[in-house]
């Protein structure tokens, strides 16, 4: 891993990679304290941290944008809840869209233009309820006299944070290094670490000396169970199901190609941190709409229930995780496609006959394999809340496990792409000595 950072900045190419993603992870920062023109920030923080608010798990994943009611306030769950729709109405529900996600690239390209115009309609809709709720749910107003009119140009503005945001990790992926939008992610939850340990010392040391004991027994069981959660979310993210593939030979003019054996990498966590990135965004998004109501009563059982460390929302919140692990699973690896793919080029798995049968096994191991990855993901962001409301910690700190799983995953694919950038061009062949 040490040989790996050293070398880094020894290839030009990946050194620019890396300095223009810290340059617009920069721009992210700077642009989390820039307000909201017209909005008391004061006033917010003073309230959201007097009591127990409904959107401190937003506020993680923004970074405390959400808090300080910057341009970037509602971050770019937008864009994660519209790319959910586009990749679910792929699914043979729009056959236009189906047929644009066979289409290779271009049809990606039709796909992603959609869920750019589909973040955008989210992100007045979500930005709007954001200012109307910040401005009714603390009893306090943030926006002093405002009109729907006012409502309206806040939400235009955060809008706009959106879409810059959005662009901004699409600029990260093509000319950076990574996922952009994770990375946009993992930097907002490492910007809150600071903070979430000063929440951490003053619950656990901010009470009589006569509990100290006590304290530094759950201070010693928290760092035991975050050294677990890192040793488990390492663990599994590494582990891979190798299914090996013979390739017949076949001579095509003169020339004999195949003949050699190969195998399928298949991972135990094929989806990464993305499903837990996805329920999340699903989850707040009832309770952000939920706001346009007021203190109604539908929309208060909502708000009450529909919280990631209340039964409903968490039994929610597990079953979000594991549903959307084998749906991005099985977007990502298509069975039938693999099959097809293997049995135009010759190949086989050993025992197994090329065609259906080999989409049956392909698809039972991937299923397997799935089950216990979507399984471990909703046990790791699950058990800190659990936890956590048993310890008494605060809210804060119960976010603690996703939080891991979400900064180890992208950190983990990240170095991926590092050394395999490395290795591309280190590489020496038979003929270099």
């Amino acid at each position: 891993m040490f040989t790996t950072v050293s070398n880094i900045f020894k290839v030009a190419d990946l050194r620019n990679k890396i300095l223009f993603t810290l340059f617009v992870l920069l721009i992210y920062r700077i642009g989390a304290f820039i307000p909201v023109p017209g909005v008391n920030t004061e006033l917010l923080k003073a309230a959201g941290q007097s009591g127990d608010n409904l959107f401190g798990l937003l506020n993680t994943f923004s970074g405390g944008a959400l808090f300080n009611f910057s341009i970037f306030a509602i971050g770019i769950a937008p864009y994660i809840t519209a790319s959910i729709i586009v990749q679910l109405l792929s699914m043979d529900v729009i056959p236009k869209f189906a047929e644009w996600a066979k289409q290779g690239e271009e049809g990606k390209k039709k796909l992603a233009q959609i869920t750019r115009y589909g973040t955008v309609i989210l992100g007045l809709v979500q930005g709007t309820a954001t200012a109307i709720g910040f401005n009714n749910m603390f009893g306090v107003e943030i926006l002093s006299d405002a009109s729907f009119a006012d409502y309206i140009f806040v939400g235009i503005i955060l809008t706009a944070g959106t879409a810059f945001l959005m662009w901004l990790g699409e600029q990260i992926t093509e000319r950076g290094i990574g996922n952009g939008i994770s990375i946009l992610i993992f930097a907002a939850i490492i910007a809150g670490i600071p903070g979430g340990i000063r929440v951490l010392y003053a619950d656990l040391f901010g009470g009589a000396v006569d509990n100290m004991f006590l304290s530094v027994i759950k201070a010693v069981v928290i760092v035991l169970v975050v050294i677990a959660i890192v040793i488990g979310v390492i663990f599994v993210q590494q582990g891979i199901r190798k299914i090996p593939v013979q390739y017949a030979k076949r001579v095509v003019g003169r020339k004999m190609f195949g003949g050699q054996s190969t195998h399928i990498p298949m991972k135990v966590n094929g989806a990464g941190v993305i499903p837990v990135i996805f329920a999340i965004s699903l989850l707040l998004f009832p309770t952000t709409i939920a706001q346009f109501a007021g203190g109604k009563l539908w929309a208060t059982w909502i708000i009450n229930n529909l919280q990631y460390d209340q039964p409903l929302g968490a039994v929610l919140y597990v079953l979000l995780i594991i549903g959307f692990t084998f749906f991005y699973t099985f977007v990502q690896i298509n069975p039938v496609q693999m099959a097809d793919q293997m049995k135009k080029n010759g190949g086989f798995i050993t025992g197994i006959r090329p065609g259906k049968p080999t989409e049956k096994y392909l698809t039972k191991v991937l299923t397997r394999l799935t089950l216990a990855g979507a399984i471990f993901l909703a046990v790791i962001s699950i058990f800190p809340v659990i936890f956590g409301g048993l310890a008494g910690l605060d809210r804060s700190i119960q976010l603690g496990g996703t939080s891991l799983l979400i900064v180890i995953g992208v950190a983990l694919d990240t170095m991926k792409q590092i050394e395999g950038q490395l290795m591309k061009r280190h590489y020496k062949g038979f003929i270099n000595k």
